[in-house]
């Protein structure tokens, strides 16, 4: 039953819950106004009460400027008394707007002005519900979670204005969005309203199944190593052909992911170490593998110096160091600018020679001071097959 002329009810405020008409909804009650304001209904309004929603969600005690002008009267349908505050189910009716507010310390009443909706251009709002059904389908296609009754309402055919009100009651949208559509008496502008957050909650589904897809191939990617790594553990187990080889992998894989290494060289060490996890490591193979892997994760591939490039400077700390020797160090200095102009180390090897004590390694400690750089001496005396200093195999 709907009103046609102005009534005087008393007024409950809630906090984030906007009550449209011909839908029920269960608000706790626990402010001592609205606790008064809904014994006053029952007791002499006929359960008759206006819910209206507040502005500010954090005001305790509201007055006339912070709520709403337009509400929704309402019948108590139900009361049932919870620990410190009442559950009740209020059955929207009517839109309606305050047209007075009496503020009494008790309790708020107010004189309510009944809202009727304006339906102008039927063939519109066929066209909006059609639209509506299509992009509700398209949101449940996605995935999105919403409300059963709002899928029940919309299979059984319900009409425009159930049908708009019924989006706005459990559709996920804001106070102020759900507020914006109860004020809205046009029903072809509901409808339009409720087809915006119809195509926004599409919209927003979307995104979230492209990152929920992305998640989960990156997690079905590790699952998928971590399994395979694992049976491959427990097979190498059953044939009594692991030790601690599986830990060594792991500390290794660690060091590389933890570790600044250039690309091209932890792609050269995921290599190694797929070999090294695969071989038995009884094979002859597996010790020249793990002493090579030993080998490239000590070399210091991420540490690096700043040479020092002004001719001037480096010139100057060849002479503190060593008092004539002139053509040695025209010759440095020659090496030194040419690598400079060219950018490159592509250049032959400076090699000092002499007998025992004319200044070769004292020189070379010089040069690297000069420069800004590390010294380091390998003594290879007694030292007749280059395969010693090369190598037979890769590291010794």
């Amino acid at each position: 039953m709907e009103f046609t002329k102005e009534i005087r009810v008393p007024v409950i405020c809630t906090r984030g819950v906007v009550v449209f008409p011909k839908q029920e909804v269960v608000i706790d009650v626990g402010r001592a106004k609205s606790l008064t304001a809904l014994n006053l209904a029952t007791d002499a309004y006929n359960g008759k009460v206006f819910v209206v929603t507040q502005k500010n969600l954090m005001i305790d005690d509201p007055k006339g400027d912070d709520l709403y002008t337009v509400g929704t009267i309402c019948n108590v349908a139900s009361v049932r008394k919870e620990d410190g505050f009442l559950r009740v189910k209020f059955s929207g009716i009517q839109r309606g707007s305050i047209v007075t507010l009496e503020e009494d310390p008790s309790c708020m009443m107010g004189t309510i002005e009944p809202m009727f909706d304006i339906i102008d251009d039927d063939k519109t709002q066929i066209m909006l519900v059609r639209r509506i059904a299509k992009e509700f389908e398209a949101v449940v296609g996605l995935g999105a979670d919403l409300p059963r009754e709002v899928m029940q309402q919309l299979t059984k055919g319900v009409p425009a204005t159930t049908l708009a009100d019924q989006f706005a009651q459990y559709f996920p949208m804001s106070v102020e969005k759900k507020q914006a559509i109860l004020e809205t008496a046009e029903l072809n502008e509901r409808l339009t309203l409720v087809l915006e957050e119809l195509e926004k909650e599409k919209e927003m589904s979307q995104i979230e199944q492209e990152i929920q897809e992305k998640v989960r191939e990156r997690v079905e990617e590790n699952q998928k190593e971590y399994y395979l790594r694992e049976k491959l553990r427990v097979i190498k187990e059953e044939l009594g052909d692991v030790s601690n080889t599986s830990d060594d992998v792991e500390t290794l894989r660690k060091m590389m992911n933890e570790n600044p290494y250039p690309e091209y060289v932890k792609k050269k060490m995921a290599e190694e170490l797929q070999r090294y996890e695969m071989m038995p490591s009884a094979s002859a193979e597996s010790s020249v593998i793990r002493t090579y892997l030993d080998w490239i994760f000590k070399v210091p591939w991420y540490t690096e110096t700043t040479d020092e490039t002004d001719l001037n400077v480096i010139a100057k700390r060849l002479d503190e160091d060593h008092f004539g020797l002139q053509k040695v160090k025209e010759r440095i200095l020659e090496y030194i600018a040419v690598k400079n102009m060219t950018k490159s180390l592509n250049a032959p090897i400076l090699c000092l020679v002499g007998p025992p004590g004319v200044g070769k390694t004292s020189l070379a400690k010089s040069v690297a001071r000069a420069l800004d750089r590390k010294f380091v001496k390998m003594s290879l005396g007694g030292v007749k097959d280059e395969a010693e200093i090369r190598g037979h195999r890769r590291t010794y």
